[in-house]
Parts: structure tokens; sequence; C-alpha cells
């Protein structure tokens, strides 16, 4: 990962296969491929038009400015083709939680490592970038590919959140 710790203007990260990098008006097209597909986002939101796609996008990018973190879109650094959109941000749609870290991914990505990487690099970034001492993520209860993930990567259910009908999970550093 090539970042400078010493400055928090530094927006765009790399890692061994990613590039990840603040929302451009031009990625949303790309994003609304796979955030608007019922089949790729079976387990979370999906999004029903491509107005609720961009407005979403621009909503968290106003919070990056906030923040100065929000989900990034996730480039394959090899072919820089969008394969997904996340990381850490806090949910302006749903607050209250605090920073969170999430990951939504093209189907044609699936299974991968591209969520490992996305959410190792997040959880370094987190600790050590950002200064933060605890995440929050969320999983739906037949996700059990994402909260393997999470919980390999040091994550513990906290809460069955019925009105969501997700599990929360902390991660402490």
């Amino acid at each position: 990962m090539k970042i400078d710790l010493n400055t928090k203007s530094v927006k765009t990260f790399e890692t061994n296969h990613l590039v990840l990098a603040p929302s451009r008006l031009n990625d949303v097209a790309r994003l609304y491929g796979f955030l608007g597909n019922r089949d790729a986002m079976q387990f979370t939101h999906v999004d029903e038009t491509f107005a609720a796609c961009r407005k979403r996008v621009l909503v968290h990018e106003w919070f990056r400015r906030r923040d100065g973190f929000a989900p990034w879109v996730i480039r394959e650094k090899a072919n820089q083709t969008i394969i997904g959109w996340g990381g850490i941000y806090t949910d302006p749609f749903d607050p209250g939680w605090g920073p969170e870290v999430g990951y939504y991914f093209h189907p044609d990505v699936w299974g991968q490592g591209f969520g490992t990487e996305l959410l190792t690099t997040s959880l370094d970034l987190a600790e050590h970038y950002y200064g933060l001492t605890e995440l929050t993520a969320f999983v739906h209860p037949d996700n059990r590919a994402s909260r393997r993930l999470l919980e390999k990567s040091g994550f513990v259910v906290r809460d069955f959140i019925p009105g969501m009908n997700r599990y929360c999970l902390k991660r402490a550093f």
C-alpha cells in the first residue's frame, strides 16, 4: 500500500491488486451496474434507479469532505476496471452507528479475494491512518461468506438488529 501517513490529503490508495479512489460522477453508471442489480445486492440495499445510486454516491462524497472517509470506487489495478464500491464510511442514510466498513462487488469478481484485500486495507487505514478505535459492520443472516470474512478479520457479533434483519459486528483497535 502506498500511503504517506504524515498527510491526510492523500485520497487514493493502492493495494497489491486494487486502486481505491473517491467516487466521480462518471463512475456512477458503472457502479449502478451492480449497486442497482437485485441479484448482486441480494443481501443489502439495492439502488432502485440510476438517480438513487447517483444520490447515494454524491451524499457519501459529501461525507468524505466532512469525515475524511467514505466508500471508495474500487478498481482492479491490472486493468483499471471498476469492480466494487466500499471501505470505511459513516452511513448518512442510517446514522448513529459510527464508522462502518462495507463492501459491494460486481458479481463477476466474487470469490477472487478482493473483499479480503479491501477489508484488510480498510482495517489498517482505520487504525493507523484515520485513528479510529472501533468499526462496525452489518451482515445479512444468509450472507455466510461475508460473515466469515468479517469474523476472520477480528469482527465479533454484538447483536442482531431485527428491523434491519442484520447482525451487527464490531471490531476494536
